[in-house]
């Protein structure tokens, strides 16, 4: 797939590894950075979201995606783990769902921009889910910069690779292709976050870090299969 990311937040908290590990399939290594674990809620919008060589898909090709995620490493691949991807768009979450064995779940948004703010808000819908929120009001503030190798910036943003899992074939790995992040740090107010709620996760309080990147085009490769290690 191709796709176009615009108008993302990347807002990260400090967790407990204790309260992350058991979340995680045993397969992967949960990756900590100088010993602290993090999660993150990524608001966004996708556009010029269609297969690789063919024209956007009416319908499908732009839709308001926000996920919540921390990280992991197999193989010593680092990579992104989804607890959650909230979307716009019921075909997509379906076809998600289906293809990528990643747990994509229906929700309503209401987005605005304002100058260089966005005020973004989601409820999800999913029916039979944990019930789930987020709102907030968000923009960039200072330059565009390109992260610096072995940094939290270049360590939170500049992952090539997710994870995902099914409870019959284990875990899948799916490859990710774009240029370098072009951040800018970021100022947010976050009026609502039961994101983490269903998990055990409490996101209630000011997140760690903020960062802002206005565009980024972006390639993902099918999830492929991990043969299990003894």
């Amino acid at each position: 797939m191709q796709m176009r990311w615009r108008e993302l937040l990347f807002a990260h908290w400090v967790v407990d590894p204790s309260v992350v590990r058991p979340l995680i399939p045993a397969a992967l290594q949960l990756d900590l950075f100088e010993n602290r674990c993090y999660v993150g809620a990524v608001p966004f919008l996708m556009e010029r979201v269609t297969p690789r060589l063919l024209p956007p898909l009416p319908g499908l090709h732009a839709f308001p995606e926000l996920n919540l995620r921390t990280y992991v490493t197999l193989g010593g691949k680092p990579g992104v783990w989804f607890f959650s991807l909230d979307a716009g768009q019921k075909l997509a979450v379906r076809v998600a769902r289906r293809l990528f064995h990643l747990p994509y779940f229906d929700a309503r948004f209401e987005i605005r921009q304002a100058a260089s703010q966005v005020n973004y808000s989601s409820v999800r819908t999913h029916r039979a889910a944990a019930p789930a929120t987020f709102s907030a009001t968000y923009e960039a503030v200072g330059p565009v910069y390109r992260s610096a190798a072995r940094t939290l910036d270049a360590w939170l943003t500049e992952r090539y690779c997710l994870y995902s899992a099914d409870a019959l074939n284990g875990i899948y790995r799916g490859e990710i292709d774009h240029q370098p992040w072009p951040l800018q740090m970021a100022e947010a107010t976050i009026h609502a976050n039961t994101l983490g709620d269903w998990l055990g996760i409490e996101l209630n309080h000011p997140p760690a870090t903020l960062h802002f990147a206005k565009l980024l085009d972006v390639h993902a490769w099918n999830v492929t299969r991990i043969p299990p290690t003894d």
